[in-house]
């Protein structure tokens, strides 16, 4: 009798303590945003781009009620590159955004000096990790 209601009680925790999740990935909105021109760029934000620019980086920046993110893909031999935004969304943890580096056309004539691509964007500030993919 004790071993039926001890497994029944087993049984009955273990089951308490399994629960559907959400996904934290999942996107609650899209987050509006505006592509940073060099010149509006904050100046100690463009002071950290300029160090970080030849490696590729990822960063955040918060200034004025105002989130800049922050993506840069290095050195690359010629310029004519370019980037676009994928996704920017809030999900229940977390900011997500997503860029794709562009490379030049192969019909389109390019600089043949080296460049050092990257984007700043502006959204509104948000209390929450930013995760880069």
């Amino acid at each position: 009798m004790w071993k039926r209601v001890v497994l029944i009680g087993s049984i009955l925790i273990f089951l308490s303590g399994c629960s559907v999740q959400k996904n934290e990935t999942e996107k609650l909105k899209d987050l509006d945003y505006t592509i940073v021109e060099e010149k509006e760029v904050p100046e100690e934000l463009q002071g950290i781009l300029e160090e970080k620019k030849t490696e590729s980086f990822k960063l955040t920046y918060e200034a004025e009620g105002s989130l800049y993110l922050c993506i840069g893909y290095g050195e690359q031999a010629t310029g004519g590159y370019s980037i676009s935004v994928a996704e920017l969304y809030l999900s229940e943890n977390a900011i997500y955004f997503d860029t794709n580096l562009i490379g030049p056309d192969p019909s389109e004539t390019v600089s043949e000096t080296v460049s050092y691509p990257y984007l700043v964007i502006r959204t509104e500030y948000l209390d929450k990790p930013v995760v880069f993919q």
